[in-house]
């Protein structure tokens, strides 16, 4: 993000050397408060092993972690934590290597190389995996969540666990989710005022076929492309506008040239964390434990960050002169969307989940 300053990461000691505003990370702030309670999980997972006649001892793997975003975005820290913690807990056993900024590829290129076990870890939003793990689509539904504690409560509930636990089938192993707040639709011009401003601008969507339709019964002609395309895309023109949350609309630079973003927050779909079947395999039952324990704990971290992230992106965009509609009326939109929801709700294998999701208060 503009103004703060990157921290460099070293991969092979594990330091987090420098401390960002919203951040906190330091020996002494958050994160020693995860690695404390983490010296705990370790040795009990240690002795696991033990009583279970296993050698205290496996083979040492540095796992590959995948990110789109750039280095010091929240789900990358998030991951970087994962790392400290899976060290501590396994006595420096395992590691995990994080390739942040699509080091790996465009998210479309990394969800398959995890799920054949090229990427152990992959840090990816539901829409975008929707169409290789279709459960993640009902995350992924227009204006299906109240509110945003409406989505922590269903995540963070067994409605959260038993979508992580249904996407086993297609390869991936669920390990948590992360936040990515509320999409909404920014553009060059014109500025989407109401439903009918949308009639035929070319807006950047993501590689989904949920989103694809989403954004056509809104009117607009959905133009599906790699995340790292997009600022090339609208600064020839060639899109009209975009959709998505404060901090990526900052740190990627779309705010210089789409100044205008409508607060329609049309989707609240989390980020998940996966990990591939293969990798998962490999683990012990007790580092197993480790590595979920390590997801959910990054995870707790990862949200204590957003808020201030999500603040700060928009007031440094309202800075810049974006013009932020925030007083547009949405139940257009969620009429215009509706089907796509009972389309979902009719089918047999999404039903009965998203019925418990309507039901969480």
């Amino acid at each position: 993000m503009a103004g703060v300053a990157r921290q460099s990461y070293d991969a092979t000691y594990g330091r987090l050397p420098g401390r960002r505003p919203g951040m906190n990370v330091s020996a002494m702030g958050v994160l020693s408060k995860y690695l404390t309670a983490g010296a705990s999980a370790g040795a009990a997972a240690l002795a696991m092993l033990t009583v279970a006649g296993m050698p205290d001892t496996i083979a040492a793997r540095e796992f590959r972690a995948a990110d789109i975003q750039e280095e010091t975005y929240p789900t990358v820290q998030a991951l970087l934590l994962m790392d400290r913690l899976v060290a501590e807990r396994t006595g420096g056993r395992h590691r995990i290597r994080v390739f942040h900024s699509r080091q790996l590829g465009e998210e479309s290129q990394t969800i398959e190389q995890t799920r054949v076990g090229a990427i152990d870890l992959n840090r990816i939003n539901v829409a975008a995996i929707g169409d290789v793990a279709p459960t993640l689509n009902i995350l992924a539904q227009p204006f299906l969540f109240r509110s945003i504690d409406h989505l922590y409560k269903v995540i963070d509930g067994s409605v959260g666990d038993d979508i992580l636990a249904a996407i086993e089938p297609n390869g991936f192993i669920g390990l948590t989710f992360y936040d990515s707040g509320a999409r909404s639709i920014y553009t060059r011009s014109p500025p989407v005022r109401g439903l009918p401003d949308l009639k035929g601008l070319r807006i950047r969507v993501q590689q989904s076929d949920l989103v694809i339709r989403m954004m056509k019964a809104l009117g607009a002609e959905p133009v599906a492309m790699p995340y790292g395309q997009v600022m090339t895309a609208l600064s020839a023109q060639l899109v009209d506008g975009a959709e998505n949350n404060w901090p990526s609309f900052v740190t990627t630079g779309h705010y210089k040239v789409a100044q205008y973003y409508s607060v329609t927050e049309h989707t609240m779909g989390p980020e998940v964390l996966v990990m591939s079947r293969r990798a998962w395999q490999e683990l012990s039952d007790a580092d197993r434990t480790i590595f979920r324990a390590a997801a959910r704990d990054s995870s707790r971290y990862m949200r204590e960050q957003w808020q201030s992230w999500e603040e700060q992106s928009r007031k440094q965009a309202a800075e810049a002169g974006v013009t932020i509609i925030g007083n547009l009326d949405r139940k257009p939109f969620e009429d215009a969307t509706r089907s796509l929801r009972d389309e979902m709700r009719a089918d047999p294998r999404f039903g009965r989940l998203i019925e418990r999701i309507r039901a969480v208060q």
